[in-house]
């Protein structure tokens, strides 16, 4: 890439940025910025992790950047605002201090900064630049001018450990906002970093011009619940102290409505929309639904059962056994139910433990065809073949995919 192709690709990133400028300048004006702050002052925390985060907060074309201390400066999000690095370096940072900068995702408001610091401070790019450090999807042109312009790129794909500034982070791979969406998580601290991904108060988007989508926005917020997340530092907004759940949880119930068709205003119809999800294979969502719904009714007997049979085919059999129960308590002869818990102890190699509940099943509904195959399955499992056999519905099904798995090998073998 020559000089004049730089230029050209630089002029398309900022172009929305020169668009807007005389609007930036009129918002600066109504009211003086805060400038660069330690959490500690956001958060009135006393932790001296958190006196090592500092953050610039956004403008309406720029997003918040964070800056990491320690044995070198690490910015997280350059934003693309020039005026957070010209209050910087009037503090008595150089702008050689800065050795990585981390992308939660590439949109022109999370990145140009990139080009500021290469373009405006000649020191940084003749002292070798910083590493730029973004998923693998991240924008093509960032890269190659980047790399044109004397830094390293690091491509990652999410589960790396990252050494930032001296602290180990991990990088969680969040798309559905945008393709190449990351969130860094460091752990003793309980803090992520959550660019656009997960914002307080903010219904989630799905960006498609940059990849995003419904379905793997769900996936990532799923990903973001099974961490220990106490504080949000998000891509715009203040940050947040001690609610990091209850946002993953608005967020992913924001989502959520969104797939389900419902407004923001909308009463959430939590159990036909648990029916929905399920149907549609969402059986990790389906159970939120399925536990707001019980939490407003704990009587409600179809949001248990919905529960149940998505644990059971998640393969959280003692979860779904535990709803169960709650059900036969009330409706000790419902022959699906019994089924379900005969499944649930078949799925965890509890095969002659479930036989009762299929037979029980049978006795109430005799053609009931799951609880015969499932019988058979666990009879199959437990050594007994030839009591296996002899139920028509399993000896069919096995005859079925036996057949499908011959299939199967051939058409291997004929590759």
């Amino acid at each position: 890439m020559n000089e004049k192709e730089v230029n050209d690709k630089t002029q398309e990133f900022e172009q929305e940025e020169d668009l807007n400028s005389e609007v930036e300048f009129e918002a600066a004006k109504e009211s003086p910025h805060p400038g660069w702050q330690p959490l500690t002052k956001v958060y009135d925390f006393t932790d001296p992790f958190f006196e090592n985060i500092h953050f610039f907060l956004s403008y309406e074309y720029s997003s918040n950047v964070y800056l990491l201390k320690g044995d070198y400066i690490t910015i997280v999000d350059p934003g693309n605002d020039y005026t957070s690095y010209l209050e910087l370096f009037r503090q008595g940072y150089k702008p050689t201090d800065i050795k990585k900068i981390v992308l939660t995702h590439g949109h022109r408001d999370h990145c140009m900064g990139a080009f500021e610091l290469l373009r405006a401070y000649p020191s940084l790019a003749a002292g070798g630049g910083f590493e730029l450090i973004l998923h693998e999807a991240g924008p093509v042109e960032l890269k190659k001018i980047v790399t044109h312009l004397g830094s390293k790129v690091t491509e990652i794909q999410g589960g790396e450990r990252l050494s930032l500034s001296g602290q180990e982070w991990e990088a969680i791979y969040t798309p559905g906002h945008s393709l190449d969406g990351m969130t860094y998580y460091h752990a003793p601290s309980r803090t992520a970093i959550t660019g656009d991904t997960t914002m307080p108060y903010a219904n989630p988007e799905a960006d498609r011009g940059s990849g995003g989508n419904l379905n793997h926005y769900l996936y990532a917020i799923r990903t973001l619940l099974k961490r220990d997340i106490a504080h949000i530092l998000p891509g715009h907004g203040v940050p947040v102290a001690n609610l990091g759940r209850t946002i993953i949880e608005q967020t992913y119930e924001s989502l959520l409505l969104q797939i389900l068709g419902a407004g923001p205003e909308s009463k959430i119809p939590w159990t036909s929309g648990a029916e929905a999800l399920a149907r549609q294979g969402l059986l990790e969502e389906a159970v939120f639904c399925c536990n707001r719904a019980l939490a407003i009714n704990p009587g409600n007997m179809r949001a248990l059962q919905i529960k149940a049979f998505c644990l059971t085919d998640l393969g959280r059999g003692e979860e779904a056994i535990e709803a169960l129960d709650q059900i036969l308590a009330h409706h000790p002869n419902d022959p699906h139910t019994l089924t379900a818990k005969g499944h649930a102890l078949l799925g965890l190699g509890r095969y002659e433990e479930s036989l009762p509940f299929f037979d029980e099943a049978l006795r109430i509904y005799p053609i009931l065809q799951e609880a015969q195959i499932y019988k058979g399955m666990a009879l199959y499992l437990a050594g007994r073949m030839e009591e296996a056999m002899n139920l028509d519905a399993f000896r069919i099904e096995f005859s079925q995919r036996l057949k499908a798995e011959m299939e199967k090998l051939e058409q291997e073998k004929a590759k």
